[in-house]
């Protein structure tokens, strides 16, 4: 029985519950981190898209699983591998949708709405979709996107368009990148073609995919500068009552622009990583890469005293 617990949250892939941290854009950068009435319906907003987007995860799995089995690594998954039963991770994979979309159910009816959409667009991708050359990528871009609208709509703040527009290129860019990075992977592989473990695969050339990576690359750069520079400051910060007490001087200075130099350095380094092979997994590179972990950090914390320090 714990053999079987641990390959069904194995199965639920835990670690790609990374992406779903995006609901909290908008408590975030509108400065209502620590309302916590607003924090808590993040929470249970993450909490839902945790278990809505497993649920097909595992679903994902069972279809998978004879390609899998011909992946160099996603062969060991524990469907692919017989470690987990097809009809034990059935069950699994309905009751996560089942307490997914009851938690949506009690954040409203747009929350709901959007989580409907969110696991519709999923099972969608993991049928039909996934196997449509530019309709996966598009579909990926989707699913990260509602995410951060998500959290508008638990919490009926909203976040700035170019902010919006910054988190569309990144998923674009993302989406991409993954895609690049696994043709990357299966090429290092002898006796191995793309269609094998993904049919779209076979209809991207890298030229095409170079070309997708660095224009929204660019995209992602210049909406976030964009951003940086129109977002209107915050009034009070934790250290300073208004955000001209912290620069007297200079009442009109877009202190949100210092962040811009580690959003940069980010997508380098990411870009970097995706010609090496290793974005296939976003969620894994951000967390395992030492110079982007520390980039992401550093950003983070940079926006954090901006936004909350000195109300900027």
């Amino acid at each position: 029985m714990v053999k079987v617990l641990f390959a069904i949250i194995k199965t639920a892939r835990p670690r790609q519950w990374v992406k779903n941290f995006a609901v909290f854009t908008t408590i975030i950068f509108t400065g209502q981190l620590f309302n916590g009435e607003l924090l808590w319906l993040s929470i249970r907003a993450f909490i839902v898209f945790c278990l809505l987007s497993s649920s097909n995860y595992i679903f994902n799995d069972i279809l998978d699983a004879p390609k899998d089995r011909k992946h160099p690594f996603k062969k060991f998954r524990p469907v692919a591998s017989g470690k987990l039963s097809v009809q034990a991770a059935g069950i699994a994979s309905f009751l996560f949708f089942l307490a997914g979309m009851f938690i949506s159910y009690q954040l409203g009816r747009p929350f709901l709405i959007l989580a409907t959409i969110f696991i519709l667009l999923q099972y969608g991708y993991t049928l039909i979709l996934k196997h449509a050359s530019v309709i996966d990528i598009l579909s990926i871009t989707t699913l990260y996107f509602l995410r951060v609208y998500a959290g508008e709509a638990a919490t009926g703040y909203h976040i700035s368009i170019w902010l919006a527009l910054a988190a569309l290129s990144l998923a674009l860019f993302l989406a991409i990148g993954k895609r690049r990075a696994e043709l990357t992977l299966i090429q290092g592989y002898q006796g191995m073609v793309p269609r094998d473990t993904r049919d779209t695969l076979s209809h991207y050339s890298e030229k095409l995919l170079d070309t997708y990576t660095a224009m929204f690359a660019n995209a992602t750069f210049i909406t976030y500068a964009f951003y940086t520079f129109f977002e209107k400051p915050i009034a009070k910060g934790f250290f300073f009552k208004n955000y001209t007490e912290f620069t007297p001087e200079f009442p009109d200075r877009k202190w949100m622009m210092v962040t811009i130099p580690f959003v940069l350095f980010g997508i380098m380094r990411y870009m970097q990583l995706i010609y090496e092979g290793k974005g296939e997994s976003p969620e894994k590179v951000l967390m395992s890469d030492r110079p982007l972990l520390t980039t992401i950090l550093l950003w983070a914390g940079t926006v954090f005293f901006v936004v909350y320090g000195i109300g900027g």
